[in-house]
């Protein structure tokens, strides 16, 4: 099994005064050449935005966008709808760029930070036709076990927002002292997990909040939670 350990200060850290973000790969005026993508992984963003602020409509393709909000409401506006969409808390959304789709993204509070992850994620078919989605995660359906939030557009799961990519994200509340062994799809798949909060170990090494680890050249690894820790999975191909 291979492991790359990524500590949470390791990570590239912007302040925009509005905006406090840390980047878990190369993006914007952070560059690191040991951190350009996890296979299909190109972006693992987690951004603190300040009330009633956000990013204009600016143009993006041929690339998967993941939204999801952890603290506070979330506001999305596209070319493809007139109307602003609200991500909040527990939401997930979904945005395939494809041929090119213009979008804006805001914080749809008045007086509340919101704070957020956003994944992107290099497709396997490009100049599709643009599409979105978003759908509601009960926190009860995760409690010490797996729950399936992104998947592959080519696969059949229903309860799960889709995506054109051989992907799939991932969440689970480990309560303290419980175990959880995740079995990865393929030998060619390998797994980024990121600690949202909390401290659990991944075969002796101890991850706390915002840490995060590669996980490579294995079929199964087991977690074991040190305390009450939320934990988020990013499994893609490794070869694209």
């Amino acid at each position: 099994m291979k492991l790359v350990l990524h500590k949470a200060d390791s990570r590239g850290f912007a302040n925009h005064g509005w905006l406090q973000a840390n980047y878990s790969f190369s993006f914007a005026n952070y560059y690191n050449e040991n951190k350009m993508h996890f296979g299909a992984l190109r972006v693992l963003n987690d951004d603190v935005i300040a009330p009633k602020m956000g990013f204009g409509m600016h143009p993006h393709n041929n690339m998967e966008i993941i939204s999801i909000p952890l603290k506070g409401i979330l506001k999305h506006k596209d070319n493809m709808h007139k109307q602003w969409q609200e991500v909040r808390t527990g939401e997930v959304q979904i945005m395939s760029a494809g041929i090119g789709v213009e979008h804006s993204e805001i914080n749809g509070s008045l007086d509340e930070h919101l704070n957020l992850f956003q994944i992107w994620i290099i497709p396997n078919k490009e100049n599709v036709t643009p599409r979105y989605d978003q759908k509601l995660f009960n926190e009860n359906e995760r409690k010490n076990k797996l729950q399936t939030l992104v998947s592959s557009i080519d696969e059949d799961k229903s309860d799960s927002l889709k995506i054109h990519q051989d992907a799939r994200i991932s969440r689970i509340n480990l309560n303290e002292k419980n175990s959880f062994t995740y079995t990865i799809k393929s030998k060619n798949h390998g797994v980024y997990v990121m600690n949202i909060y909390g401290e659990f170990i991944l075969d002796s090494k101890t991850l706390k909040t915002r840490d995060a680890i590669e996980v490579s050249e294995t079929n199964s690894f087991e977690i074991t939670a040190k305390a009450t820790s939320e934990i988020l999975f990013i499994e893609v191909p490794l070869n694209f």
